[in-house]
């Protein structure tokens, strides 16, 4: 299928960015930051930015990983761990920046969907940016991320698997009951049957078709009540 998308360069707080840009048919729409699994910015990510155009969203995944990626279990748990912290979350606030800055999108903010270690850095990201007003966490962690949920002011869409090895139902279910106890809005479905990572479709091993269409018709209606 054709990229709907470049390759493009952004401010990061006064330092370069890079991400993938992918923009609608119709020429304008909501903005949506997409962030990356441990993986990096591969053709999966920028798949999801193509998608989200194709449903008329102007989609803007960063290049947290500044140009590494990988295919490697054990090279991504390192990508991830290395992962500097504080420059991710300036290369997120440069990306919101981009986005409401471009004269495609509509509306004065953004949504941000995050998948595995992204899914936590997009909630973290709104906990610390009120121009994100929708946040989509699928499945995700970052073991060094901590959350201070005093400052969200966006809804949260949770989407995670039953048998995940990585974020157990356990955590999920903290999670959300930790959101409702701090006042915030959220939704939280656990997919029965589901593996960790199951939206991929670029992992045989995980990707559930059937379960993916069902998370992908709540994403888009979530973010279009929203945005």
């Amino acid at each position: 299928m054709t990229r709907l998308g470049t390759d493009i360069d952004f401010v990061s707080n006064g330092d370069p960015g890079r991400g993938y840009l992918a923009l609608p048919p119709g020429g304008s729409g909501p903005g949506v930051v997409v962030i990356q699994e441990w993986w990096g910015l591969v053709d999966h990510i920028r798949d999801v930015c193509d998608r989200l155009a194709r449903e008329g969203m102007v989609a803007l995944a960063p290049d947290l990983y500044r140009g590494d990626a990988t295919t490697d279990p054990d090279a991504a748990s390192r990508l991830m761990m290395d992962l500097e912290l504080p420059r991710a979350a300036r290369d997120l606030d440069g990306a919101v920046q981009a986005l409401l800055g471009h004269d495609a999108v509509t509306g004065g903010k953004v949504g941000a969907i995050g998948f595995c270690m992204g899914g936590q850095l997009a909630l973290d990201a709104a906990t610390r940016n009120d121009r994100i007003g929708a946040v989509v966490d699928c499945y995700g962690i970052h073991p060094n991320v901590h959350l201070d949920l005093s400052g969200l002011a966006a809804p949260v869409l949770g989407i995670f698997a039953e048998h995940d090895a990585f974020v157990p139902m356990e955590s999920a279910r903290k999670l959300e009951a930790d959101l409702v106890a701090a006042g915030k809005r959220a939704d939280f479905t656990i997919f029965s049957g589901a593996q960790h990572a199951f939206m991929n479709d670029s992992r045989p091993d995980v990707h559930d078709a059937e379960l993916t269409a069902r998370a992908w018709s709540q994403v888009l209606a979530f973010f279009r009540a929203e945005l």
